[in-house]
């Protein structure tokens, strides 16, 4: 089977830094990866080039079967991209959002709308906040609504920009659920997140990334792997080549 991402000495630019400067990453079918580093490091970019959201300039990035280089949006459809921003239309109620993008996305919800309702009832988003608009909620109910709106869509690869901030524990419990339930279904999740000794309980494998560059992947397949948690000089050193 194919990897579900496979990144080759890829670079992307942010205006005119390279905010990816050689990436070299490959993702299998059910695995959940952290992305760790310092801030700046690329994490972001490497999610959002994943998502067909930021192009690759240089090197090679398939995702899904999908050549980004050649085009990055074939991909979008099949991934789900949750970053800082909720994506949500704040004047729609919870119920209207979640049915607008599950239409973009070409889901069917079924007779009644109940996947809907099953959504609506995990995500603790039933009762009086369904038909409330996005403007009128909390940090908190607009993450768990964001999150939502990824479920319904079913994507094969979840890429999640801090899934943790703004959640309170049970909403952060929640999303460590989601995405041990993803993976177990066979989608790949990667992620960042801010909240490390969390992460690290869901994730099978520990990437960090700095200056651009993955420095250290202990991929599981590796006789020899590399220390998760490089020292210093290399962040260091990996900045400065970056």
């Amino acid at each position: 089977m194919a990897p579900v991402v496979q990144l080759s000495s890829a670079v992307a630019l942010l205006g005119r830094f390279p905010a990816l400067a050689g990436v070299d990453l490959t993702l299998e079918q059910g695995e959940v990866v952290l992305l760790q580093g310092p801030n700046g490091a690329g994490k972001t970019t490497l999610l959002r080039v994943c998502a067909g959201l930021v192009p690759v300039v240089e090197g090679t990035a398939v995702v899904l079967g999908s050549d980004l280089v050649a085009d990055p949006t074939t991909v979008r459809r099949r991934v789900g991209y949750l970053g800082h921003g909720s994506g949500l239309y704040p004047d729609l109620t919870i119920a209207e959002n979640l049915r607008f993008w599950s239409k973009a996305a070409g889901i069917d919800l079924g007779p009644d709308d109940s996947a809907l309702d099953v959504v609506i009832d995990r995500l603790g988003l039933g009762g009086r906040l369904t038909d409330l608009a996005v403007a009128r909620l909390s940090e908190g109910q607009r993450k768990r609504t964001a999150l939502a709106a990824l479920v319904l869509r079913r994507p094969e690869l979840w890429l999640l920009d801090e899934p943790h901030a703004g959640l309170d524990r049970a909403g952060r419990d929640l999303t460590d659920e989601l995405i041990r339930e993803a993976a177990a279904a066979g989608a790949t999740v990667m992620m960042s997140s801010h909240e490390l000794d969390r992460a690290r309980t869901v994730a099978g494998r520990i990437v960090t990334v700095a200056g651009g560059v993955v420095v250290a992947d202990p991929n599981p397949a590796d006789p020899n792997p590399a220390d998760p948690l490089p020292d210093r000089a290399r962040l260091d050193s990996a900045v400065t080549d970056g």
